[in-house]
């Protein structure tokens, strides 16, 4: 009894899968980031557009001594009556030596009602952490605090 010759050729199940890969793009680590990187500087110029901060009104409670950068816990409040006419709007998180300063955004509304936000965050190295809260009616509060980081994380490959 002799074995059938195995097939060479295109088969239903081959055809699918070169289909399907042809449509995906090719992704690239160089796809995944920014042609060029932000400073902190132009990220803080962005989010303020020409506005001049407010030196209050932000309660950022971190710890001041993290020994891995991997997972920093953030508490960020911010005093706002948070009705229709008077709320906040966005809060930007900033870290300036990490290798993308630009660490979260959080969109809120009257309804939240509270301006208060919780998470965890990775560092690079030591740093100040700065929060800009904006509000409805177009002024933005300031906050910093520095982050004493023992283990870094965020390290920069390049």
């Amino acid at each position: 009894m002799t074995l059938p010759a195995p097939r060479i050729g295109l088969t239903r199940r081959t055809a699918l899968a070169a289909g399907a890969a042809a449509l995906l793009p090719a992704a690239t680590v160089a796809d995944a980031q920014p042609a060029h990187r932000e400073t902190m500087a132009a990220v803080e110029r962005s989010v303020l557009a020409g506005r001049t901060p407010l030196a209050s009104g932000v309660t950022l409670d971190m710890p001041t001594l993290s020994e891995n950068g991997n997972s920093v816990d953030l508490m960020i409040r911010i005093d706002s009556p948070m009705s229709g006419e008077d709320h906040v709007t966005a809060i930007h998180v900033l870290a300036d030596k990490n290798p993308f300063p630009r660490v979260a955004t959080f969109r809120i509304g009257p309804r939240a009602g509270r301006a208060e936000v919780g998470t965890r965050i990775r560092l690079a190295e030591t740093q100040t952490i700065v929060v800009l809260a904006e509000t409805s009616r177009g002024t933005v509060h300031r906050g910093a605090r520095e982050v004493i980081v023992i283990l870094g994380a965020c390290v920069d490959g390049g």
